[in-house]
């Protein structure tokens, strides 16, 4: 009873389109992201985050979908196949980094270079973040929804959250910024991350989870 539930529509003949539906813009929403990261916010010179904070909540719920409706051992291939194309996106732009333009171009290859040319601390913990938060993030949500037997979903995507969140963001930063800069500016940065993520996920990302896992939930069923 204790032990991580299988995918409860494995002995099922159903249509596999909202399964390809959600990895697509799961992995999508990832990469996204990344891209993103590269533009910081500011607010009044006093909070700044990259852009990706606010489109990385709902990856996380596309995940929690996943996680809810597949089980976690699909929701596990899933990160992993992720984790491939990140890794996969980071090579090919770097590729394009190195190779050579003409000259009467170089203002276009200037802003590509800037967008793509990565600092490795920051890939790294990148992925890293990446890896830890979101396996993390469903294997939680699968023990949360076995314990309440399957009740309380908001209960299961914001706890799954809470912790989720702590081991993306956490490595993280600590990888990507550690030495670079000051331990308040430091602090600073992983306390506003997280409650950034964490807020978009509350109010946006929860209700966004109930309606698609309703929708996805009514179309195997049928």
């Amino acid at each position: 009873m204790d032990k991580v539930s299988e995918n409860p529509f494995k002995n099922r003949k159903i249509n596999g389109t909202p399964l390809m539906v959600v990895t697509a813009l799961f992995v999508t929403l990832y990469l996204v992201s990344n891209i993103m990261a590269v533009k910081v916010i500011g607010i009044a010179d006093l909070f700044y985050f990259d852009s990706g904070t606010i489109t990385f909540p709902f990856a996380y719920m596309l995940g929690d979908v996943l996680t809810e409706i597949w089980g976690y051992r699909t929701s596990r291939k899933i990160i992993w196949l992720t984790f491939m194309c990140n890794v996969l996106l980071v090579v090919c732009t770097q590729i394009g980094v190195w190779l050579p333009s003409p000259d009467y171009l170089d203002a276009s290859a200037q802003a590509y270079n800037t967008v793509f040319n990565y600092v490795p601390r920051i890939v790294l913990g990148s992925l890293v973040g990446f890896l830890c938060g979101e396996l993390s993030n469903a294997w939680f949500m699968e023990r949360i929804k076995i314990k309440t037997r399957g009740r309380w979903l908001w209960l299961r995507t914001i706890g799954s959250s809470v912790i989720g969140y702590a081991f993306d963001t956490l490595p993280f930063v600590l990888i990507a910024f550690l030495g670079v800069v000051s331990t308040h500016d430091l602090l600073a940065m992983i306390v506003l991350q997280y409650c950034v993520k964490l807020l978009i996920e509350a109010v946006f990302g929860t209700p966004m989870a109930y309606a698609a896992i309703k929708i996805i939930r009514r179309k195997l069923m049928s």
